[in-house]
């Protein structure tokens, strides 16, 4: 057995054992001693501890020094009964602070109880109650919080534990305290009737067995037993006083004292404001000036240090933080940080600041956090940060949108004004400078404010320029969101899915693909536009096909397949028919006889002649679309969609290809043109 383990068992026992066997007045003494010292240790720990949870067992702790004190309690009762002699500690509590007066050592006895009932025992009990009750209350969500954290990978397995521990932890330390403080109640209640007892029984001892008079055995007994009261009911109080320490801490991990310290004499002008205060009584009033004055000058004096202190803290931290900075950027390692590449940037010239400045009114930045959104409804994954800076380098009014640290687009606003668009049946013109709308690089004209009004009455289309902003990054967002979704976000979707379908996932992932080719098929589907947000229909379409071929590109046309709802509503509008262009089915023929298959993937050997001679019939066919002003769609059999998209993609990138298995039955088309070599 462990010597704890050894001592706990011991002073439990030794408790019992008192309530049995007299013991002597030497051993009583030294027993109180102990009792306490053992209180106030208690009482600091709860006074410095930096967190409650570091005296978990405080309650139990309570019950042990709860019962250990009562049982000394019948002891010396027993002693002061049996012989009147109960040792020096009790017989030095009756005379000395008890001044040797039966009066002046009760009435200081009742007030130590009624300072113990009613004031720290009633506080306790009631903050201890209010406390379990608001941190069961507060449980879930808290574990809410937790799981939250790490499923976006805040915080690991081993992390999420600890924290789900310590909330069990705080639960039912606040539990078991809302019970614990009873036993100081009942130790209180218990310490009156033992004095109550005494007093009756020392008087009976007294007068029958030692034949004194009435006075004089009132006056013997009562004095032990007031020392008795005293003695056992001073740890007492002291272990309420822990107590209520214990169960008040507003702060769970913070210094005590400093804290408190800070907290009353932290701010200069309050010490100034009593001072005078001290000051101003002590002269205009008869309280004694030789007290109050002093006392006035001292907290001004105090305060003017205080203010001091935080004008060197100030300083200190000033350079403090220069320091830092200055060796961050000596240390040889810093070059690191200039190895991360933002995913998404958008830099601005000075001009566009005001924009971006939420003091100075501008809303850019919560159009950002609007783009995130848009994007993540419409295409079912989360766009990184973007990041905005300012670059002098940069023309006032222009700016560039960066992906991954390499410019892919610019544009250039003017200050103050609106972008005016022609929609096409406007015949009346206004006045304005020439521009292009740097989205889609349409025929636009800048115009003052003054001229809005007018331009929009004519039918024109007027935008401001946070919107032109916010419109071409959204466009750049989505022609390169298949770059953008990183194996880790990935994870992130599959972490998010598994909580809903646990079963689909462990039978998906890894078992059948890894994460990796579960990003490609993704990408994919991105890069031509197709919405993941269906990640369900996705995986479930991917657990049944990744068992016969692991292709990538196989299986995203296995996904696009069972997407076909999304895919039909986005391209073919209810109730319309739906012009589109079809590819001849001896072009397909050629297309599947020049696939090559290898451990890499298929690719295609078709004769460049050809290949050339296809992509000139496309063109005609996709002019004719777009003369009516429609987009240009080609429907294509099932296997050579992909090929198709392959062999057309650097020639009309915002061609859509889509296969017969991805329309909807109830979807009317109808074929303007075919694709063929004739």
């Amino acid at each position: 057995m462990k010597k704890a383990d050894m001592g706990i068992a011991l002073y439990l026992l030794a408790a019992v054992i008192f309530f049995i066997i007299p013991i002597p007045s030497v051993l009583l003494d030294v027993m109180l001693t102990i009792n306490i010292a053992i209180a106030l240790i208690v009482l600091m720990n709860a006074l410095f501890v930096t967190e409650v949870l570091d005296m978990s067992f405080f309650p139990t702790l309570l019950l042990f020094t709860t019962i250990f004190r009562i049982s000394l309690n019948v002891s010396s009762t027993r002693l002061i009964l049996n012989t009147g002699d109960p040792g020096n500690v009790v017989r030095t509590f009756g005379e000395f602070v008890g001044g040797n007066d039966l009066i002046i050592g009760a009435i200081i006895f009742v007030v130590m109880i009624l300072i113990q009932l009613i004031v720290i025992n009633k506080g306790s009990e009631r903050v201890s109650e209010v406390t379990a009750r608001f941190t069961l209350d507060a449980m879930p969500g808290k574990q809410m919080a937790i799981d939250a954290d790490l499923n976006t990978g805040v915080i690991s397995e081993k992390q999420a534990r600890e924290r789900r521990d310590k909330i069990q932890q705080e639960s039912s330390f606040f539990g078991a305290m809302d019970g614990a403080t009873k036993y100081v109640k009942g130790d209180a209640t218990v310490g009156i009737i033992i004095t109550l007892i005494n007093m009756v029984g020392g008087l009976a001892m007294g007068m029958t067995r030692q034949g004194l008079a009435i006075g004089d055995a009132l006056n013997q007994y009562g004095i032990l037993t007031i020392g008795d009261g005293l003695v056992s009911q001073i740890p007492s109080l002291l272990i309420s006083l822990a107590t209520g320490i214990l169960v008040t801490k507003a702060s769970k991990e913070a210094d005590f004292g400093d804290t408190l310290i800070r907290q009353l004499f932290g701010i200069p002008k309050v010490l100034y404001i009593v001072g005078i205060v001290l000051i101003f009584l002590g002269i205009t009033t008869p309280l004694e000036i030789l007290l109050f004055v002093p006392m006035g000058i001292v907290f001004l004096v105090v305060g003017r240090s205080v203010d001091g202190s935080i004008s060197m803290e100030a300083i200190e931290e000033e350079v403090d933080m220069a320091e830092e900075q200055a060796e961050e950027i000596r240390r040889p390692e810093n070059v690191v940080s200039l190895l991360q590449v933002d995913p998404i940037e958008l830099e601005f010239g000075y001009g566009i600041i005001p924009l971006a400045d939420v003091n100075q009114g501008g809303d850019l930045l919560d159009r950002v956090v609007m783009i995130r959104r848009q994007i993540a409804l419409e295409l079912g994954t989360v766009v990184p940060i973007i990041r905005l800076r300012d670059n002098i380098q940069l023309n006032p009014n222009q700016y560039i949108i960066k992906i991954k640290g390499i410019q892919v687009t610019e544009g250039e606003i003017l200050f103050d004004h609106y972008m005016a668009m022609n929609p096409g049946f406007v015949e009346e013109e206004i006045s304005g400078i020439p521009t292009f709308e740097p989205s889609f690089h349409l025929p636009a004209l800048w115009i003052t404010e003054g001229q809005r009004e007018r331009a929009e009455s004519l039918g024109y289309t007027v935008v401001d320029p946070p919107s032109i902003i916010a419109t071409h990054l959204t466009e750049v967002i989505r022609t390169h969101i298949d770059e953008l979704l990183s194996r880790q976000d990935v994870q992130n979707l599959i972490n998010n899915i598994k909580e809903a379908q646990p079963t689909l996932v462990d039978d998906l992932i890894p078992k059948l693909l890894g994460v990796g080719e579960v990003q490609k098929i993704l990408q994919n589907l991105l890069r031509e536009g197709i919405s993941i947000r269906d990640l369900l229909t996705i995986f479930e379409t991917l657990a049944d096909h990744a068992a016969t071929t692991r292709d990538t590109d196989v299986l995203t046309e296995y996904a696009r397949q069972s997407l076909k709802r999304a895919i039909s509503s986005k391209y073919f509008p209810a109730n319309e028919v739906t012009s589109v262009i079809t590819l001849d089915p001896k072009i397909e023929q050629d297309i599947m006889g020049s696939v090559k298959q290898t451990e890499q993937g298929a690719y295609l050997t078709l004769d460049p002649e050809k290949t050339k001679a296809i992509m000139a019939s496309l063109e005609t066919e996709v002019a004719k679309l777009e003369n009516l002003g429609k987009n240009a769609i080609i429907i294509t059999s099932p296997i050579v969609r992909m090929y198709f998209k392959k062999l057309t993609e650097d020639y009309f990138k915002d061609l859509i290809v889509v296969s017969y298995n991805e329309v909807e039955s109830n979807i009317e088309l109808q074929s303007v043109g075919m694709v063929s070599l004739s």
